[in-house]
């Protein structure tokens, strides 16, 4: 079974055929950019294969050096996959994921609404939003029905409830590590624990919002367009968090206090402000 859409680009409908040679394939879909509508020229094809195990590291290499400027296979920095730019020069980036895996993940957020600290909700977003170019027995297009279910109430809650008191409520909170980094000059700490603060407050806001994270780009252009409840700064108190993050000084923390306080009045005007009411 194969889905055909016009929007989809006929390279990532070639690849599709291609994979579905192999037998243990059970589905492959397109992912990323190119189904969000955020797609540019620099963008890559999120390529999804479905199956367990993966096909054979040397029987994807055969099928994708011929066709390959360059290529590098059985990439597992980020799980297994494949990478390369085609003769056309457009990158195509293959993930091989387990359908046992994605159903758990699907799972984890929908049954026993698990929080995670930040990207909470980024693989039901991929699964729901997925393009299914082949479907060998029906088996993602099922998931995807399960997938389109309205946000759980609880999800949405647990995420908050993990998410915002790390931020500078708790001992050892965000806030404080960022402090204290600053006190001893450790710039690379103060950067890795920014980039843990807005990786939770998007978390909160997809949330906030019921829609599920959307991933790691263009984080401001997606909050502006599925987000109608978020702070009325966002952009510029995220703009200087981001200016003063680069030459942390006095600056840092009155800005990230800032960009919080707008977070935590969402919060309260939606009763999910932690020893709230959640409505």
């Amino acid at each position: 079974m194969t889905g055909i859409d016009s929007e989809v680009p006929p390279l990532a409908r070639e690849w599709a055929a291609r994979f579905a040679h192999f037998e243990q394939v059970r589905a492959v879909a397109l992912g990323g950019s190119w189904v969000t509508g955020s797609a540019d020229p620099l963008s890559d094809l999120d390529v999804i294969v479905y199956a367990s195990p993966p096909p054979p590291a040397e029987a994807r290499s055969a099928l994708i050096l011929p066709t390959a400027r360059r290529a590098e296979i059985d990439n597992t920095f980020f799980g297994t996959g494949d990478e390369w730019i085609d003769q056309s020069g457009q990158g195509v980036d293959a993930a091989y994921w387990s359908p046992e895996w994605m159903e758990d993940q699907l799972e984890r957020v929908l049954v026993r609404f698990e929080a995670s600290l930040g990207y909470t909700t980024s693989f039901w977003h991929t699964l729901r939003n997925s393009r299914v170019l082949f479907d060998r027995t029906g088996w993602l297009t099922r998931l995807q029905e399960q997938a389109r279910m309205p946000y759980p109430e609880p999800l949405r809650r647990a995420i908050v409830e993990k998410n915002q008191p790390v931020l500078r409520r708790k001992m050892a909170s965000y806030l404080e590590q960022i402090e204290l980094a600053l006190h001893r000059a450790d710039l690379v700490s103060v950067q890795h624990r920014v980039t843990a603060v807005l990786a939770s407050y998007f978390d909160i806001l997809f949330a906030v919002n019921r829609v599920p994270h959307p991933g790691e780009k263009r984080l401001l252009a997606h909050a502006k367009r599925i987000c109608p409840k978020r702070p009325p700064e966002l952009e510029a108190q995220m703009e200087l968090v981001i200016r003063t993050v680069g030459r942390p000084g006095q600056e840092l923390l009155p800005n990230l206090h800032a960009l919080l306080d707008g977070l935590d009045t969402l919060l309260e005007s939606e009763g999910l402000l932690p020893g709230g009411n959640v409505r």
